[in-house]
């Protein structure tokens, strides 16, 4: 063992995100892109702020499922950048969904959302993130999402 089984819960992403830019029914579904405005990381093993310019690049497949592919940077207390892409689906019984993408509150026990984030960074402090696998568990609001990450 390397110290680092069974390592749990890291930190917990708090995300403001704005409107969502829909661009419309394409091949794969309907295309929305979901503004990352900033925010908040803070747990055990990663606390810093993420940063504006990311977002969350979303497909509404025609099963109900979204896929999701999140791009953001994250910069730690110490300084250090990370870049962080999360992928993960989501799903919700077809009215609970609706009232999702309408903006509004869903109780997060009757939505499915995980993600599996990847990091990088260039700080060796920060260089076990480059060694672990990691399922976020995530809640949508109306205004921003959730995102409490694991190692496993």
């Amino acid at each position: 063992m390397n110290g680092m089984q069974g390592m749990g819960l890291i930190g917990q992403v708090e995300v403001a995100v704005g409107p969502p830019l829909v661009v419309g029914a394409g091949p794969a579904g309907e295309r929305r892109i979901v503004p990352i405005l900033g925010g908040r990381v803070g747990g055990p093993r990663l606390t810093g702020e993420i940063l504006a310019g990311g977002a969350d690049f979303q497909v509404i497949r025609p099963d109900g499922v979204t896929e999701i592919v999140a791009r953001y940077t994250l910069q730690l207390d110490d300084g250090a950048l990370v870049y962080v892409v999360n992928r993960g689906i989501r799903h919700a019984a077809p009215e609970d969904m609706a009232r999702l993408l309408r903006g509004e509150p869903v109780p997060p026990e009757r939505v499915y959302f995980r993600t599996a984030p990847v990091f990088e960074t260039a700080a060796p402090a920060h260089a076990w993130l480059h060694r672990s696998l990691f399922v976020g568990f995530g809640e949508r609001r109306p205004d921003s999402v959730r995102v409490r990450i694991h190692a496993v």
